[in-house]
């Protein structure tokens, strides 16, 4: 039995079609609460979570560290802005750099604005080098980087470009997981390479260790900086806490948010020294990031991440997903790919097909692409879980 809602479906979605600038298509149901990794609606209906409010609910919904550093840190202090130290803050950069190649860490409210940091911090660390002209960025294609005009400069989508232009100038593409192409698109003029370990919105595509070394070796030779983004596939996502570990290739700079704040907006640039020392007060700055509040959160959330056994048990998880897939052995599904619990089917149809049908089978599922259907559910999906997604899955495809 699910507990009585007042919450009126109807009424809902006039008001949000009314009052809010309809950016994005929404389902016809309105999610009132989550537990673990099922969300119920307001009509009672309850459906298995394999999009995680896109790749951020990492310890799904109501995890009990999450709520319990939000009333903790809430009943003390919430916000003060930048101006003043704050222990959160403070703690959660000290930890970060602790567990990363880094040794300052940069925060802000999203992975767009993590982006536009790194693209500031890159330009201002080559004129800090002696080197005004170095200023463009080498981005790939079918990349994601944001929605701002910076990120959305780096983000090889016509359709997300098309209508905003003109965009950032000095944005260079290259082809994803080919260094040929990457050598004649890094230059003199580069001043850093971004590249996603494995690619998100733009169809789950792994970067090769061969290929993330290679622009290791040639942002070297180049004298660039080398950026990770890792906002949706960090943090625990493929099974390591950085997905460039199963390479090991370090990067000069990486961009998180998505898990990081457990659900809470925070976005953040991890550094070298070398970056770090080319930036000065004032070059930037965030009213909102590092917020005491989100910061206490991320601490917890980060804690419990990289556990060791956490870690273990997203891989294995992930591997007996892959294989699960793999037995559906369905005509409609191309290929299956990704890493860890990121993982995308390619399809030979429209994937908002399955997307729409999978809300009548008690599913939660979003594409990544025209054609790629995204699974990226919270990290603490059990077998059981994946049992039935499978199962629900399977039939959708034998009904289409």
């Amino acid at each position: 039995m699910q507990p009585e809602t007042n919450v009126d479906t109807q009424e809902i979605i006039a008001l949000e079609q009314k009052y809010v600038v309809q950016t994005y298509k929404r389902p016809p149901f309105v999610i009132e609460r989550g537990d673990g990794c099922t969300l119920y609606d307001s009509d009672g209906h309850a459906y298995i979570d394999l999009v995680a409010g896109i790749a951020v609910n990492a310890l799904g919904h109501g995890d009990r560290g999450v709520l319990g550093a939000i009333m903790s840190q809430a009943s003390k202090l919430i916000h003060v802005s930048n101006l003043y130290h704050s222990e959160p803050q403070a703690r959660l950069a000290g930890r970060l750099c602790q567990l990363s190649f880094a040794d300052k860490a940069y925060f802000c409210n999203s992975g767009a604005e993590a982006t536009e940091g790194a693209f500031k911090f890159a330009r201002a660390w080559a004129k800090a080098k002696g080197e005004p002209d170095r200023v463009e960025i080498v981005a790939f294609t079918n990349a994601f980087h944001g929605r701002t005009f910076a990120a959305l400069a780096a983000t090889d989508r016509e359709k997300y470009q098309a209508p905003f232009r003109p965009l950032l100038p000095g944005v260079r593409f290259a082809k994803f997981n080919d260094l040929d192409s990457a050598e004649q698109a890094i230059g003199d003029k580069t001043c850093a390479v971004i590249v996603e370990p494995v690619q998100g919105e733009g169809g789950i595509h792994v970067a090769s260790d061969e290929f993330l070394a290679g622009l290791r070796r040639l942002c070297d030779r180049r004298g660039a900086l080398l950026i990770f983004d890792e906002v949706q596939c960090g943090l625990g996502r493929t099974g390591a806490l950085w997905a460039h570990q199963h390479c090991g290739v370090i990067p000069d700079m990486m961009t998180l948010a998505k898990p990081l704040g457990g659900g809470l907006p925070i976005g953040a640039v991890l550094v070298t020294q070398s970056v770090a020392d080319a930036i000065h007060p004032g070059d930037h700055g965030t009213t909102f990031g590092g917020n005491a509040l989100i910061c206490a959160v991320a601490q917890a959330v980060l804690d419990r991440i990289s556990e060791p056994e956490f870690l273990t048990a997203v891989s294995e998880k992930g591997a007996y997903l892959m294989e699960r897939l793999h037995e559906m052995n369905s005509p409609h599904v191309l290929e299956i790919r990704g890493r860890g619990l990121m993982v995308g089917l390619e399809l030979d149809m429209e994937a908002n097909k399955i997307v729409q049908a999978g809300y009548g089978k008690g599913l939660i599922l979003v594409n990544a692409g025209d054609k790629v259907l995204r699974m990226v559910p919270p990290l603490i999906i059990s077998r059981q879980e994946i049992d039935i997604t499978v199962e629900r899955l399977t039939a959708i495809l034998a009904e289409l």
